[in-house]
């Protein structure tokens, strides 16, 4: 990397800085730090929630599948979520915002203990915080990848920069600072994707070159399926997509909660959607056709970022690398805030009294602490993240089998549909899929769709089961109460067109 390179990299994360800094004063309490006041319009809760589902692992792990199976690699990712996001905009988005109007929630997890119990809440809050060690840990490890990558840097220390410089905005500013940051990295990662493109494409020969390249790539890499991503694996994954980007990914959840009134977090998921959908087709084709521009790769996990360093000019490769450092930075910032809401609302209220009906400024402090601590054993995850079976292994197989077990209660148990479904309904699902997931991870040889998908199978069929077993069984008045209040659309819902300053 030249000096312009490192320019482009530095101000990056100054203005990373500068935001949170700015976001400071928007900062009065818990509320503030955790959901933004529920002020965030549609349109910003939108694009949050689309940046917040990207991070340096598309880079590294997807871009060497791009490399290795081609086309598919849209098919089993982009698709499913797109689907998952748009039927998740008229079924779930509006209901969460509809929590924290009416029980005045700033956690994901702090309505369960009035929809099931305080022992089902616990399980869920616990198990999702420690999901997510490992879950943070791979994006910090992919990032640490990236910048050894193009830099030569020790992954170690690619790893200790990225996080303490997260740490400093998001510790500072809260959501506020979560939600600015995902605008400008949302901005920066638009300028880099359409650049890549663009070179790559005058690379291959032109505009000719967007349909070309399959006749000289192995016919494998221009079918929509490809071993172990078969259609099955698709479908399965369409279900834990739906689970993880509509809520059970917690952070994705408070991009919900955050949003002013049902109809808004119902647009703002829309917008997210349809992102989906269009964005990956311009972001992957680099990676599609990486192999005709180098060829013979030992590790296409690095393909991307030799990619970048082989075509761009001075100043660019730091562009496009400070997009890369912008999507993890995206993702890890938003679990972290997120995390620090379930510890601070639901977790530490259970183990001391003293943490029990905080004032707003006192249990701000407490969220920064937690933050603090969270990110720091995120950290820790990432430097021993080979022992989980590296990026792809923690992401695909840890992330994608664990989501399941814990949101088919917490998203399901939204939906009236599912009110006969108790807490003992919730509690079995849960350790019956990752009774499942161990099996199928250390006890037996499954194809990668059985593997991922039998646990979260398992979960729906057992909280469905338990739900239809309960049916004729008198639902609790407070339970009833909760989801017709979050099922009826208000008859003038407030909208949100600005962000107050």
């Amino acid at each position: 990397m030249g000096w312009l390179d490192w320019a482009a990299l530095g101000l990056f994360f100054i203005w990373m800085v500068i935001i949170g800094v700015y976001s400071y004063k928007k900062v009065g309490g818990s509320k503030d730090f955790f959901v933004a006041g529920g002020k965030v319009p549609w349109w910003l809760a939108g694009i949050s929630h689309h940046v917040s589902g990207y991070s340096g692992a598309v880079f590294v792990a997807y871009a060497g599948l791009a490399y290795t199976f081609g086309f598919s690699l849209y098919v089993w990712w982009a698709i499913p979520i797109t689907i998952s996001v748009i039927i998740g905009a008229f079924l779930i988005a509006p209901r969460w915002s509809r929590l924290r109007q009416k029980l005045d929630i700033e956690s994901p997890t702090e309505y369960l203990e009035k929809r099931y119990n305080l022992v089902t809440q616990q399980i869920m809050a616990w198990s999702g915080v420690l999901l997510k060690l490992f879950d943070v840990g791979a994006k910090w490890a992919a990032i640490g990848i990236l910048l050894h990558a193009f830099t030569g840097i020790p992954v170690l220390y690619g790893i200790l920069i990225s996080g303490v410089i997260n740490l400093v905005y998001i510790t500072i500013g809260g959501l506020w600072a979560d939600l600015w940051t995902d605008l400008a990295q949302f901005a920066i990662g638009i300028v880099a994707g359409i650049v890549m493109f663009v070179i790559v494409i005058n690379q291959l020969g032109g505009v000719s070159s967007l349909t070309g390249i399959w006749d000289q790539l192995p016919p494998a890499h221009s079918q929509p399926f490809h071993e172990p991503y078969t259609f099955a694996y698709v479908l399965v994954y369409i279900l834990i997509t739906f689970l993880s980007y509509n809520g059970g990914t917690w952070s994705l959840a408070t991009r919900y909660i955050s949003s002013p009134s049902g109809t808004e977090a119902k647009k703002s998921a829309l917008l997210s959607g349809s992102l989906y959908l269009f964005w990956p087709l311009i972001l992957f084709f680099p990676m599609w056709a990486a192999p005709l521009i180098l060829p013979g790769l030992e590790d296409p996990n690095q393909s991307y970022a030799l990619l970048t360093m082989e075509l761009l000019p001075t100043g660019l490769v730091g562009l496009v690398l400070a997009s890369l450092f912008a999507a993890t930075m995206s993702m890890t910032s938003s679990d972290a805030n997120t995390i620090s809401s379930v510890i601070t609302r639901d977790i530490l209220p259970c183990m001391s009294k003293r943490f029990k009906g905080l004032s707003q400024k006192r249990a701000l402090m407490i969220a920064r602490i937690t933050t603090v601590v969270f990110t720091a054993l995120t950290l820790v995850v990432a430097i021993q993240a080979d022992n989980f079976g590296g990026v792809l292994g923690l992401i695909i197989s840890w992330f994608g089998a664990l989501i399941g077990p814990i949101a088919v209660p917490m998203l399901f148990g939204l939906l009236p549909f599912f009110k006969h479904c108790d807490s003992k309904a919730a509690i079995s699902s849960i350790f019956a899929g990752l009774g499942v997931f161990v099996l199928t991870k250390y006890g037996v040889d499954v194809p990668l769709s059985v593997e991922v998908g039998a646990p979260v199978l398992t979960s729906v069929f057992v909280f469905s089961l338990m739900g239809w077993l309960n049916r004729h069984k008198p639902v609790r008045p407070e339970v009833e109460e909760l989801l017709q209040a979050i099922n009826k659309k208000e008859a003038k819902e407030p909208k949100s067109t600005h962000i107050q300053m």
